[in-house]
């Protein structure tokens, strides 16, 4: 029997006549009598006999309805999971970002997304690009978030949004009552500055540089959102990211563009091999836009 013979065959079953099945399956009765005729001849005996304008089910039809109703159960299952899949619910989405981005990038997008996608599960981490990357590689992540392009050949780097770095400048400097780009010789030093190891640290050193500006740090530390915390204590200005910028509450410190600018961008991280899921791809859409709106706010 074809799929569609067992549809049919399911059909008439349940609804005990024909137009009942042409019913249930939104065809004609004509079709549904068609199809049955079919199935008959392939199979050799018959299925049905007609008594008072029914159809009742001979011996052999009621033994072959026993395993027909198995699977036509699965039949539906696999539709439903087609559905779901196409729309994307019931899927999980592992997500893995920096810990700058799991404060100002996810929160939003991830509200977004769980109104699309009701059933939807997603398992969030936060980890230095490094791990990140590693992450990927070993399938523990179906994308990620970072302001780095790793540049591995097993991973896949897109950019999602372009900023520009950010002079976060305490409340109580005479500079933040100013308004407009801040030149580099400007800033307020001593700076509270990033880990030599880090790679927007290192591009504001090389900018500064080119500009003849010899920087002081009063501290150093190793993420942007203790760069952001120790300005925001007053304890001096300090060069961030955009996105760690827009999560500043903004009564404490005041965020000024540079010049000349320093670019960064926001990169979607996935595995080279790995194709997204519907529910990752609306995801995708919804960091996005979470990210263009964090680089308005800064």
């Amino acid at each position: 029997m074809r799929l569609r013979h067992i549809e049919v065959f399911h059909a008439v079953m349940q609804a005990g006549t024909v137009s009942g099945a042409a019913h249930l399956l939104h065809i004609s009765q004509p079709a549904v009598t068609k199809v049955l005729q079919h199935a008959e001849a392939q199979l050799g005996f018959a299925l049905f006999e007609r008594v008072r304008g029914k159809f009742h089910p001979t011996p052999e039809a009621l033994r072959l309805y026993v395993e027909v109703d198995k699977l036509h159960g699965d039949l539906v299952a696999i539709r439903r999971l087609a559905t779901s899949l196409r729309t994307g619910q019931t899927q999980s989405v592992r997500l893995a970002v920096t810990p700058t981005l799991g404060i100002s990038v996810v929160p939003a997008a991830m509200q977004r997304w769980a109104k699309a996608v009701p059933d939807g599960r997603c398992e969030l981490s936060t980890q230095h690009t490094r791990e990140l990357v590693n992450t990927l590689l070993l399938g523990e992540a179906d994308l990620g978030l970072s302001l780095q392009d790793p540049r591995h050949p097993g991973v896949r780097a897109e950019p999602l949004a372009a900023g520009a770095m950010v002079a976060l400048i305490p409340a109580h400097s005479p500079l933040a009552r100013q308004r407009g780009p801040i030149a580099l010789a400007a800033l307020p030093q001593p700076l509270i500055g990033l880990a030599g190891d880090d790679p927007l640290g290192n591009r504001f050193s090389a900018a500064c540089e080119a500009q003849g500006v010899a920087l002081q740090w009063r501290i150093t530390v190793q993420t942007y959102q203790l760069a952001r915390a120790l300005a925001e204590a007053g304890l001096g200005a300090t060069v961030v990211d955009p996105f760690t910028a827009a999560s500043s509450p903004g009564d404490r410190t005041v965020a000024r563009p540079l010049e000349p600018a320093i670019g960064v961008q926001l990169h979607l991280l996935t595995p080279t091999a790995a194709p997204l899921s519907q529910a990752a791809r609306r995801l995708v859409r919804f960091l996005g836009e979470a990210a263009e709106a964090c680089l308005k706010q800064a």
